[in-house]
């Protein structure tokens, strides 16, 4: 059983009471909720006549329906007018502060937050999406959760929720040339397993992760639930510290310097005990390319796929056992969504362009969607906009994109994309025949520019 670790501190904190059965009533700090799982939750509470008491611990905004290419309302498609039109409408009733189409904070939900200074050490967080896991970077305890939960949320402010236990995930050494915060996380989900933390919280530390920037430190944080925990959390430091210095909803001076006291204080202890603990080599990381239908379905670009590699799985896939990822050809090349389209993320895949003068290859179709309004004038700003589209790649308006095909940008027929998002299902991209190669934005440049798979460090001089 875990003790003195920043879950069990942060818990501790939130917990309302414990219930017959065993699981905790969870005060929630904040409330992030966007429009695909808000309509029903507020259909709930209409039905017994209840308020949301907390308006001001919810936040809303609309990220996964938005049309990248153009806001003319109505929308194109009915059901994301029908699904705005409803976030508009419950949000207005219960006065819960909106971000929404044309809102200069309007992105995606897990991009927001942190660059608003919303998120923060120490909180508890909930949102009707699964890759809540990615606050956690900032030492808060973040839960993805379903729509019944939401309208629980927003009707009691509490979640009922049993307590995980913490496996403590220790990457260790320098990371090597061409290896990123993805390489990491994909690394680790193909040791532990897409079930392997199934009732953990994972907590990453080691040198490798407190070298990270916090929004590298984001990337790793957001696909835990792709390894099975039910959430991830990075310890509170320095980096966190500057990170949130000034931001909107922190600012600055003595009362934020004493809140950041209490945040470090937050950490882990030295005499923490944790239920499990594995330790990685970080310097034998690899970039990383997933070759199956799972994200745990992973290799090292340059290595083989397992001879013991599920055939259906290959079959559909189109690829064989012991074959490399390097060389596969690709038709789409896709930057963005809420692990990877944050400013940093653009920005780097952005100097590897303009350094190697690299083109998007004729056949491949890649677009570039920054993960909010605030991240795309950033890039506009900066001038990344300017080499994105010379390179022959579209830049778009902030939304989830291709990440997950809810709004009109997907793959068609049997289209492999090469892609920075987080999830690689079947049809996740929009098409059921449709595949998805999960990697790095600067992987997914290159593979774009030479139209197939191709390792970074080629580049990289390693």
């Amino acid at each position: 059983m875990s003790k003195n670790t920043l879950l069990d501190r942060v818990w501790d904190n939130h917990a309302v009471r414990m219930v017959p059965v065993g699981q905790t009533q969870l005060f929630i700090a904040l409330h992030l909720i966007h429009e695909v799982t808000s309509p029903q939750a507020f259909a709930m509470l209409d039905e017994r006549g209840l308020p949301v008491p907390y308006p001001e611990r919810t936040l809303a905004t609309v990220d996964h329906i938005v049309p990248t290419d153009s806001h003319v309302r109505p929308l194109v498609d009915p059901l994301a007018e029908a699904m705005l039109v409803a976030l508009e409408r419950n949000t207005a009733k219960h006065a819960i502060t909106f971000f929404g189409l044309g809102h200069p904070n309007q992105g995606i939900v897990h991009v927001i937050g942190p660059q608003l200074g919303l998120t923060q050490p120490g909180l508890t967080i909930a949102c009707g999406d699964s890759h809540t896991s990615t606050h956690g970077a900032f030492g808060a305890i973040a839960f993805g959760i379903g729509t019944t939960q939401v309208a629980n949320v927003l009707a009691s402010q509490t979640l009922l929720i049993s307590k995980p236990k913490v496996r403590r995930v220790e990457v260790t050494g320098q990371l090597s040339s061409g290896v990123t915060a993805k390489d990491v996380i994909l690394a680790i989900i193909g040791q532990l397993g897409v079930n392997g933390g199934i009732g953990f919280a994972y907590e990453y530390g080691g040198s490798a992760i407190e070298a990270l920037d916090m929004e590298a430190r984001m990337t790793i944080c957001n696909m835990s639930i792709e390894g099975g925990a039910r959430c991830g959390y990075i310890n509170p430091d320095q980096v966190t510290v500057e990170y949130l210095r000034g931001r909107p909803y922190t600012g600055d001076g003595p009362a934020f310097d004493k809140r950041a006291k209490s945040w470090l204080a937050l950490a882990s202890g030295p005499d923490a005990g944790y239920d499990e603990v594995v330790t990685i080599n970080g310097t034998t990381i690899e970039p990383m390319v997933t070759w199956g239908t799972n994200p745990g379905q992973v290799v090292g670009v340059n290595q083989p796929i397992p001879k013991d590699a599920d055939p259906e799985t290959l079959e559909f896939m189109g690829f064989l056992a012991g074959q490399r990822m390097v060389g596969v050809k690709i038709d789409v090349a896709f930057i963005g969504s809420c692990i990877n389209g944050r400013i940093s993320d653009l920005r780097r895949a952005a100097k590897l362009i303009a350094d190697h003068g690299l083109k998007v290859a004729p056949h491949v179709r890649a677009i570039v969607v920054p993960g909010s309004v605030v991240v795309g004038q950033q890039a506009i700003n900066e001038g990344l906009d300017e080499v994105f589209r010379q390179a022959g790649f579209d830049f778009r308006a902030a939304g989830c994109s291709m990440c997950l095909a809810m709004n009109p940008d997907k793959l068609q027929g049997r289209q492999i994309c090469a892609s920075s998002s987080n999830r690689n299902f079947r049809g996740r991209q929009g098409s059921p025949t449709g595949r998805t190669l999960l990697m790095s934005p600067e992987m997914v440049v290159i593979a774009a520019a030479n139209g197939e798979v191709t390792d970074i460090r080629t580049l990289c001089g390693v």
